[in-house]
């Protein structure tokens, strides 16, 4: 599936249990691997970064075996140095794999050769290689200095003393260097030029190599030493925390869509420096409440949520949710000392100012800064996400706004939540839609507007659209089967809907396209793929709170299969003729009765044939015949199944 499009949201609130962390997953299983004794994880992350690393350990000759579907898996540790001395490592885009394992290769003494896909040999890695080029690493680079791939050989390694690594780049390159030192046997002191960024992602690393029976004296957060003789030794059994990263789109969807929404499997004890996104909330307005093991998010008691001005170098992943939310705040946002967002999956900084602006957003970008405007009203957009799970998700905090979304390449989010749009839709309260299909002439357009004036919905028809692309392209004297020309016409169409008009460029053409001719053309444009395509992004950007009743010939099949209320409202060819007969006359038109039931059995033959969307009953659709009906009686049915009669 090239994308996803997610509907909009009038609000969020429910439970979330979160999957594993990532960062955590990944640092277990290779402290697992390094460590003497055999270890019992329970909720590994299930994605393909923890796949990356996995398939990794299996090619160095590191037993592990999947206990049980709930990503429980036991690691038989070698004790020290990876056992197999030649390997061929792909590590996709996993920076959590690529970097500790360089690490650790290095100090093996074996022959290695390390890549990922494109971007990740975008990524720099030269730090790190520096620092261990330090002990006597002998490292080369097989592309671009400074960048992977990278071939690993045997080295005589210069054990103990003072490595020093830059820490403003990246804290994986520090997080690397601490796991792999414990393989030199001897006391090695771990210098931090300049200040370190993402501190909070070294605690973890501490945290966890403490786990595994080496304990790390720490100087602030410039030096740390590797006591000699350190050795990993299985604890036993570990369990992976939910990931805090993730929490923070959940958390958002509840500050912004009133709440509460709660996520299950991070809390106060919580040893990610990422739950500190629900500070961040609270500052801005939300309210936050917090246990052992969950932390909950409603919106603001009063008013709305604050513009904000944050130093978030503690949180760098979780920012990425802020520059979402600050679409929802009452002014200018700026987000301060995100400068390692640049070295990420992509260049974040860039690709976040870029998408935030399809959305209608101001927005500056500085070399380690965004600040951002929200916009009025946020509008509709097809978001790219550059191959990054955390641009994907979240972006999808923008259908709360009301506003559909369509997100690219969505399969992206397999790289740490392969269920997240499952898992997000499972709290959102979607924008109620009453698809109402049926053949030309069935008066489903008469009912869908009343539908729609009695609950306070909007409205759309959308045959208008295909109507308004049939008289746009005969006016522009292009051919109704020129499927490329008309599609490109579709595309751009400046159509307007206002008080009941219909705007051609400004031209009122309401009477225009009721003509026969034009309604003609219109089924013949609707029989093109490029064009129903073109149209279906326009036609999903009507679905706004409080909710909308959207008629035509496709509604329920493929613009709004999740529509809660689908009608399939029609009448025998015979009735619909009378009724076109009558509407004729009051206009002054000339009609023939049997000519006109003619077109409608033509109409319906040629709707039902075509390729695309053919027109047909749904199998969750209520048929409504109104054949032996009135307006308001078949008002009434539709307003009953919605069940909102009187």
């Amino acid at each position: 599936m090239d994308h996803l499009d997610l509907p909009p949201l009038s609000g969020a609130a429910g439970t979330v249990r979160l999957p594993g962390s990532k960062s955590i997953s990944n640092r277990v299983l290779l402290l697992a691997a390094l460590a003497e004794g055999v270890t019992e994880i329970h909720d590994l992350l299930a994605s393909d970064d923890v796949d990356r690393m996995l398939d990794a350990l299996d090619a160095l000759g590191v037993r592990w075996e999947s206990l049980d579907e709930a990503g429980r898996f036991r690691v038989h540790g070698a004790g020290g140095a990876l056992p197999v001395k030649h390997g061929d490592l792909f590590l996709g885009n996993a920076g959590t794999a690529f970097r500790p394992l360089t690490a650790a290769l290095a100090l093996s003494g074996g022959h290695y050769r390390l890549s990922g896909v494109a971007r990740m040999h975008e990524r720099p890695i030269g730090d790190l290689v520096d620092g261990l080029r330090q002990l006597g690493a002998n490292i080369g680079y097989q592309g671009v200095e400074g960048y992977p791939p990278l071939v690993i050989e045997p080295a005589e390694i210069r054990p103990g003393g003072v490595v020093r690594v830059r820490g403003e780049v990246s804290s994986q390159f520090l997080t690397a260097l601490l796991m792999a030192m414990p393989l030199t046997g001897v006391e090695t002191r771990i210098e931090v030029v300049g200040e370190l960024i993402s501190k909070p992602y070294v605690a973890i690393t501490l945290a966890l190599m403490a786990r595994f029976g080496v304990v790390v004296a720490r100087e602030g957060w410039q030096a740390f030493v590797v006591p000699a003789g350190a050795r990993y030794r299985s604890p036993g059994d570990i369990h992976v925390e939910g990931d805090a990263s993730s929490a923070s789109y959940f958390l958002a969807a509840g500050a912004v869509g009133g709440g509460p929404v709660r996520v299950e499997g991070v809390g106060r004890d919580s040893i990610q420096g990422d739950v500190r996104f629900a500070d961040a909330l609270a500052s801005i307005g939300a309210q936050i409440e917090i246990g052992d093991n969950w932390i909950e998010c409603r919106a603001p008691e009063a008013g709305g949520l604050r513009a904000f001005d944050l130093d978030l170098n503690h949180i760098p992943d979780a920012a990425m949710t802020l520059a979402v939310v600050a679409l929802f705040t009452d002014g200018a946002c700026r987000l301060r000392n995100i400068a390692s967002w640049r070295v990420k999956e992509t260049d974040r900084i860039a690709a976040m100012a870029a998408e935030l602006r399809k959305l209608g957003a101001q927005v500056d970008e500085g070399d380690d800064q965004l600040v951002v405007v929200p916009p009025p009203a946020i509008r509709h957009a097809a978001i790219d996400t550059y191959d990054d799970h955390r641009m994907a998700m979240c972006f999808s905090l923008a259908t709360l706004a009301g506003t559909a979304v369509r997100i690219n390449d969505p399969k992206c989010v397999n790289k740490t939540f392969p269920d997240y749009f499952a898992t997000f839709a499972s709290v959102g309260r979607s924008v109620p839609v009453i698809a109402i299909d049926g053949p030309s002439a069935s008066g489903k357009g008469t009912v869908a507007a009343r539908v729609a004036e009695r609950l306070g919905y909007h409205h759309l028809d959308s045959g208008a659209l295909y109507r308004l692309v049939a008289l746009a392209a005969t006016r522009a004297g292009l051919a109704l089967d020129d499927e490329p020309a008309v599609a490109a016409l579709a595309r751009a169409l400046p159509a307007r809907f206002e008080g009941g008009r219909v705007l051609l460029d400004g031209d009122d053409v309401g009477d225009a396209i009721r003509a026969e001719a034009c309604s003609v053309g219109a089924s013949q444009v609707a029989a093109l793929p490029a064009v129903r395509e073109a149209l279906v992004l326009r036609q999903r950007a009507y679905r706004q709170a409080p909710g909308l009743v959207a008629e035509g010939r496709d509604m329920a099949s493929t613009i709004f299969p999740d529509a809660g209320v689908k009608i399939y409202l029609t009448a025998s060819a015979e009735i619909r003729a009378e009724r076109r007969y009558k509407q004729l006359l009051e206009k002054g038109m000339a009609a023939n009765m049997p000519g006109l039931i003619q077109d409608m059995r033509d109409r319906d033959a040629r709707d039902a044939a075509r390729s695309v969307a053919p027109l047909r009953q749904q199998d969750d659709a209520l048929l409504l015949d109104t054949s032996a009906m009135d307006i308001d009686q078949a008002v009434d049915f539709v307003l009953d199944a919605a069940g909102a009669a009187p």
